[in-house]
């Protein structure tokens, strides 16, 4: 089988508990760095599927790779390759695909609820989950949802989570987390949770519970990612 590429964009925001869950599975991976200056593939042939993390820039910033990656996205979409995205990942996708991205009313930072949007493409792509759950959230900026695509999961400050288009699946939350990852993400942002809110958690909240709460969320992304691998089957 061909490589499922996983491009990280910042050192802290690797693919977690994604990595582990393909690993198990036997399914080979390629990280590509673009934060260490690893060039954009300018072809899909050599992967089954593409995956976008998380970073802490923004998809409307002037970087040299964006508009590469965004086109990426575009060919490995019409050739009907799954791809998949979380948080910046799936702005990526969403600006790809036609939609916008802009500033959210407020900061999602922690972990907080989201919802079903019901539908035929919520209850395939969430089959089994409740229709609330806790995910991670580290976000100030949101997607809309580009046309053609389904929007399967809000939350109340952040009405766009997830949304779907064939065989892709762009989050604005992460369910990739694992318990280090949350930890040193606590750390390295501490100063952007200095003043917290209802929506914005400081690193004692956000560790409190954690492996117990990881869990949680890595049974959740067990449906998820398992429902987006149905798509290299086919």
């Amino acid at each position: 089988m061909k490589d499922i590429a996983i491009f990280r964009h910042a050192a802290s925001e690797g693919p977690g508990y994604l990595a582990e869950f393909l690993a198990r599975l036997g399914l080979p991976q390629r990280l590509i760095r673009i934060d260490r200056g690893d060039p954009v593939p300018t072809s899909i042939d050599g992967f089954s599927a593409l995956v976008f993390m998380g970073g802490p820039m923004s998809v409307n910033d002037d970087l040299p790779w964006i508009p590469k990656i965004l086109e990426l996205i575009r060919r490995a979409v019409a050739a009907d390759l799954p791809v998949l995205g979380h948080c910046l990942g799936g702005q990526l996708i969403g600006k790809a695909l036609g939609g916008v991205i802009t500033r959210n009313p407020v900061k999602e930072i922690g972990w907080l609820p989201v919802q079903q949007v019901a539908g035929p493409s919520a209850a395939d792509w969430l089959n089994g989950l409740p229709a609330e759950f806790e995910v991670f959230h580290w976000h100030g900026e949101t997607f809309s949802i580009p046309p053609g695509a389904t929007r399967i999961l809000a939350s109340r400050d952040c009405s766009n989570q997830a949304f779907v288009i064939g065989k892709t699946l762009a989050f604005q939350c992460h369910v990739e987390m694992t318990a280090d990852m949350v930890r040193e993400w606590a750390r390295l942002g501490s100063a952007e949770v200095a003043h917290t809110c209802a929506t914005v958690q400081d690193p004692a909240s956000m560790t409190a519970g954690l492996d117990e709460r990881v869990k949680h969320l890595q049974a959740i992304a067990d449906v998820l990612y398992d429902r987006w691998l149905r798509g290299l089957e086919h």
